[in-house]
């Protein structure tokens, strides 16, 4: 997790702490959007991913979080949750692709592959 963080907060500006509850952010909304045989390899590629996830503490969203997911409105979800953490659309765009590339490069092409393709509005930011 830490080369991670690093790679984030070198890319976004963002302090560290900031940097890996938001990137546990994104593994919980993966975790709970995407196909759980990949996102169990992609966790599983990144040392302390689930501890981040654990710490982000995401509950399901709420009523507004489940009505909107349920119209594909997922990923808006997740930028309110990091906006409201503090990031720019410009930091959650890099965050994204930074995480995406680094998951690329621990979990493998088809992996990733798989995840983005199943997750609506996910390949924006790859």
């Amino acid at each position: 997790m830490e080369e991670l963080v690093a790679r984030i907060t070198a890319a976004t500006g963002l302090d560290a702490s900031t940097a890996q509850t938001a990137i546990g952010h994104v593994l919980a909304f993966l975790q709970k959007e995407g196909p759980q045989d990949q996102i169990t390899q992609l966790i599983d590629a990144i040392p302390g991913a689930r501890e981040a996830i654990a710490q982000a503490g995401d509950a399901g969203g709420g009523l507004l979080g489940g009505l909107m997911s349920s119209f594909g409105g997922g990923v808006m979800v997740l930028g309110q949750k990091l906006m409201s953490e503090g990031l720019s659309m410009d930091q959650i765009k890099t965050l994204a692709s930074e995480l995406l590339a680094h998951g690329r490069e621990n979990a493998g092409e088809d992996v990733m592959g798989q995840i983005v393709g199943s997750i609506p509005g996910l390949s924006q930011f790859v």
